[in-house]
């Protein structure tokens, strides 16, 4: 398989990377997708940094074994506490993985934070993981270029159950959602990243609930800059948009959530073993 035909790997703690799936097929239309999503152990954001690395290390390998040229983590836990265990365990397999790119959600999204922000107000919903990271905060204010900041962060975990259960516009979505934005309102923010993969699908009523300020997609930001590591290795594509999913469990919801974040109809996903004998003899 050459390099420019092997595929591009998207691994998640569970299906709401699918979201950023959804970015990456639309400006990078041609590409060979493969998409992981580890809904047997969702979510990831309730687990030790040790237990985050272990499992994304995982994720990584199920993902070498398809040979594929990058991998797209879509997962804020992992890309906060885990990008360097994969890029670790990819230089010890050697070969043609040494070569594998590998990219995070939160560089990207902090990226376009901070060059959207006109004040330097800004605002970071996620998880409770990735908010007590502080990995939005410190890669703003490591790029910042000397741009006076003031950064404000907000756990939502309501947020991941709300959407699954398909309330993205109910009363009871709409409260809770004014009750974590109305501390960030009181800041006077004009930019708020969008940290966590399922947070996009509230789009509609967060721009309602905050009209005058910018959302920042974290999925949307790292499908640009992974369509620019592609485009510089000369990716010919296959001309074809394909994507095979993979699931550890087959949840009951999965048809309409999937079909949902990504937005067009997907195939039944085939459930896989993520058990290290599996791939330890073919990498």
């Amino acid at each position: 398989m050459t390099s420019h035909t092997r595929p591009i790997g998207v691994f998640d703690s569970g299906i709401g990377g699918l979201t950023v799936l959804k970015h990456l097929t639309k400006v990078m239309p041609d590409e060979h997708f493969i998409y992981l999503g580890d809904t047997a152990r969702v979510p990831y954001g309730n687990r030790s940094a040790d237990t985050v690395r272990t499992y994304a290390q995982e994720c990584a390998r199920f993902l070498a074994h398809h040979n594929v040229k990058m991998m797209v983590v879509a997962c804020n836990t992992v890309s906060a506490v885990a990008l360097d265990t994969i890029e670790h365990y990819l230089t010890t397999l050697g070969g043609t993985h040494n070569r594998t790119s590998v990219i995070g959600v939160i560089d990207p999204a902090a990226r376009a934070a901070v060059s959207t922000s006109v004040s330097g107000r800004i605002g970071v919903i996620g998880t409770r993981a990735t908010i007590a990271s502080d990995a939005y905060a410190i890669a703003m204010r490591r790029i910042s270029n000397g741009k006076e900041l003031s950064i404000h962060s907000r756990a939502c975990p309501l947020f991941v159950p709300l959407v699954e259960e398909g309330w993205t516009d109910t009363r009871a979505t709409r409260l809770i959602a004014e009750e974590y934005l109305r501390p960030l309102i009181a800041q006077e923010i004009d930019t708020l990243v969008l940290g966590c993969t399922h947070y996009p699908v509230l789009t509609p009523l967060l721009n309602e609930l905050m009209p005058n300020v910018a959302l920042v997609d974290c999925g949307a930001c790292t499908a640009v800059e992974a369509a620019h590591i592609v485009d510089a290795q000369q990716s010919e594509g296959l001309h074809r948009t394909n994507i095979d999913l993979y699931v550890t469990d087959i949840t009951p919801a999965f048809g309409m959530l999937a079909r949902q974040f990504l937005g067009m109809p997907v195939d039944d996903p085939v459930r896989v073993t993520l058990d290290p004998a599996h791939f330890e003899t073919s990498l």
